[in-house]
């Protein structure tokens, strides 16, 4: 079966009145925080596409190297995946899981994503290049499913979780840990994941990734205002406020933030809300993890760390869990 099951796509994207009651808790908030998923409508995406190809930004270049170099040795770790299922958390536009298909060479692929049309195009793309892996997309929300739906594809075979990118920095770490948990039940009792971690570094290079000079991060940001005017009758004005990101040592983290650069009140929900000058909306958080940190992590939430692998100047890693109950040897980290 080689076939996009295109017309099996689940969408359960938020409605206008979720979208309503998330930026109103969030602008209640202190500092004020929205979902960073807020980030990615269709200009969104087409932007940190741009992110990521900026020279400062060397995550995903690093990452992706990182797969190609590695993916024998990973599907080595993983002797039983041509019988399992590689599942994509977040999938994008999948492609990265490329190196990692070739080496598996799994009995299917399954991406799941909260954006249909995205996800649509990308496992088109991926079918054809992959034309022996069943590809299957499913549009959902996977951090509130109960299980993974019922499918022959997904049926009586293991299931290997796959989430690049250090997207779980995206959390705070407890909603790191309630993830990591949600992708424990999805995946089973015999599941596995391969995450992607980013790592503490210098200053001076996590604040540039973030801030690249060509200010493709600061329109990036920015456009959450244009979305927010849109879908929810705001009228920010884009012009009224300044990108920043800034390395926060305590937490270990890079916050993003639009910050207000004078005293205004705007309209957003059907609501006023004052701002005063200097005052941030956070638009997300990215949390670096050292190697022991992050197991600790995972260990919280039903996860050891059986095998890593690390690009040579130790910027990121790929990390495998197992279950804390499995009797596979835990690598050193």
């Amino acid at each position: 079966m080689n076939t996009l099951l295109s017309a099996e796509l689940i969408d359960l994207h938020p409605q206008p009145a979720d979208l309503r009651r998330l930026v109103v808790e969030g602008m209640h908030r202190s500092p004020r925080q929205l979902p960073a998923w807020l980030l990615y409508d269709a200009e969104g995406s087409r932007l940190f596409e741009q992110i990521c190809e900026q020279p400062e930004y060397s995550l995903t270049r690093t990452e992706t190297a990182l797969l190609e170099r590695q993916a024998g040795a990973m599907a080595a770790a993983l002797p039983d995946a041509g019988n399992a299922v590689v599942v994509e958390f977040g999938a994008g536009n999948a492609r990265k899981v490329g190196p990692l298909l070739e080496a598996l060479k799994p009995a299917a692929y399954a991406a799941l994503d909260i954006s249909a049309e995205h996800l649509g195009e990308a496992c088109q793309r991926l079918q054809g290049q992959h034309p022996r892996v069943p590809v299957l997309g499913i549009c959902c929300d996977y951090s509130a499913m109960a299980e993974l739906p019922a499918h022959p594809l997904l049926s009586g075979r293991q299931r290997i979780g796959f989430y690049p990118g250090s997207s779980i920095g995206n959390f705070t770490p407890t909603e790191a840990i309630s993830l990591l948990a949600q992708f424990r039940r999805l995946l089973g009792p015999d599941g596995a994941l391969l995450i992607g971690i980013d790592q503490p570094k210098a200053v001076n290079r996590l604040e540039a990734a973030y801030n690249d000079a060509a200010g493709v991060s600061a329109a990036f940001a920015k456009n959450l205002l244009v979305r927010l005017n849109r879908d929810l009758h705001g009228d920010f004005d884009p012009a009224r406020f300044r990108y920043e990101a800034q390395w926060q040592p305590t937490r270990s983290r890079i916050a993003m933030a639009l910050v207000s650069t004078a005293a205004q009140t705007v309209q957003l929900a059907g609501e006023r809300w004052g701002f005063s000058a200097g005052e941030a909306l956070i638009t997300e958080y990215s949390v670096k993890y050292s190697p022991a940190a992050f197991a600790a992590l995972a260990a919280a939430a039903g996860w050891r760390v059986s095998r890593r692998w690390s690009d040579p100047a130790g910027d990121l890693s790929l990390q495998l869990l197992v279950g804390r109950d499995s009797h596979e040897r835990q690598a050193t980290p």
